[in-house]
């Protein structure tokens, strides 16, 4: 595997910790900046949004930069905003340096992505895109625990420079080891707008989007499901939190190395199959605890497995328009999230019951798998079928 596929996913790493760490640490933000915890959470809330939007939109409007060069504008951006959120005295402060980290955060991400397809041989660029995502789901799902540590020893604004002062090494090492990206061909914001009216990979989007949501309808509400359904105390829930942070870790690098051996269509279609079985046995598992922490640990596996193959599957299908594909394909994600979180909530204050959850996270996954099979039924374009015939850098 290519070195500078690792220093981007450390710098993946880097960046992804910041935007759900503060969902461990809201009581005391709050506390300190003097602010309810309903308010403190729209720090996530807005950075989910701005991240969503500003991908695609800074990529379009960048197009023109050569990528090394934009990359470490990006990274320089965000070591700003960690300081900025270091120091924030007030809410106000605070939030507007999140939305410059999420900003600054999604471009970089979007790039990792980018220049990962790029510089990777076709055959094995599932792979090299799974060590990134591992990188990204690492990052998400471990960086609220170790947030919580390094708050009790040395208080939440430590996180925050401990980000920044990391983002400093990534950019000492992309700048020795990365060399200069060639932007290839920029096309008008107005044609990449146009790549969505792209059927087949609408569809595809649209399939990672339904994906994270089913994920995040179960996710969100874990505490509780674990407290309701297994009678767990905080110190437990906290090595199950643990044991399914490893496996989410472990999902990216699986789900690419399976597209890299049987291909990015069939993985697409297997990994839906199997996650959305995986969250309608779930509540059927909790009659014993080392059967249940199986099936938890491969609902977390393919919670974060699809994303390879399927940035693969968009790139091979749209190779034209592949980079603000990937752009929309990652903003999909982040909307998938909150509309997974918004669904569970609903669901949730009506029913008032948390064992229901993973039955309507499987159903949005059946509808993303739907969404996967409408797209894979679809003929290329001519257009996209002339681009094929090109070779990627490498």
């Amino acid at each position: 595997m290519d070195f500078r596929v690792f220093l981007l996913a450390i710098s993946a790493i880097t960046v992804g910790l910041v935007e759900l760490v503060v969902g461990g640490i809201l009581p005391v933000i709050s506390n300190d900046l003097n602010v309810s915890i309903g308010t403190a959470g729209q720090l996530i809330t807005v950075f989910a949004l701005v991240y969503a939007i500003a991908g695609p939109v800074l990529l379009s409007l960048t197009a023109k930069i050569e990528r090394k060069k934009l990359y470490l504008i990006a990274l320089s951006v965000f070591f700003v905003g960690n300081v900025f959120t270091y120091l924030s005295p007030t809410f106000s402060t605070m939030m507007a340096a999140r939305i410059l980290t999420a900003a600054s955060a999604a471009l970089v991400i979007v790039l990792s992505l980018t220049i990962t397809a790029r510089i990777s041989k076709p055959q094995n660029r599932a792979k090299a895109l799974g060590y990134i995502y591992m990188g990204i789901s690492s990052s998400l799902v471990l960086g609220v625990p170790i947030g919580i540590v390094i708050t009790n020893a040395f208080g939440w604004r430590t996180v925050f420079l401990g980000i920044a002062i990391m983002t400093v090494g990534t950019i000492v090492l992309i700048s020795k080891f990365l060399d200069e990206i060639p932007n290839g061909e920029a096309q008008p914001l107005r044609e990449q707008v146009k790549a969505l009216g792209n059927k087949k990979v609408l569809f595809a989007h649209l399939a990672t989007m339904f994906m994270l949501a089913g994920h995040y309808t179960v996710y969100a509400y874990f505490t509780p499901f674990l407290e309701t359904t297994m009678q767990l105390n905080p110190t437990w829930i906290s090595a199950f939190y643990f044991l399914f942070g490893l496996a989410a870790v472990s999902g990216g690098a699986f789900g690419g190395g399976l597209a890299t051996r049987i291909g990015s269509t069939k993985s697409i279609l297997i990994i839906l199959f199997a996650f959305a079985i995986s969250l309608f046995v779930l509540p059927l598992s909790t009659f014993a605890m080392p059967v249940f922490i199986v099936f938890m640990m491969i609902w977390g596996a393919l919670s974060w497995a699809l994303a390879p193959a399927q940035q693969d599957y968009i790139i091979a299908t749209d190779p034209v328009s592949s980079d603000i594909h990937q752009s929309f394909n990652n903003s999909a994600l982040q909307i998938g999230i909150a509309l997974g979180s918004g669904v569970g909530g609903i669901v949730f204050s009506q029913t008032g019951s948390v064992t229901i959850m993973p039955a309507v996270g499987g159903s949005l996954v059946i509808i993303a798998f739907i969404c996967a099979v409408i797209s894979l039924s679809m003929s290329v374009t001519t257009k996209s079928k002339k681009a094929n015939a090109q070779q990627p850098i490498s």
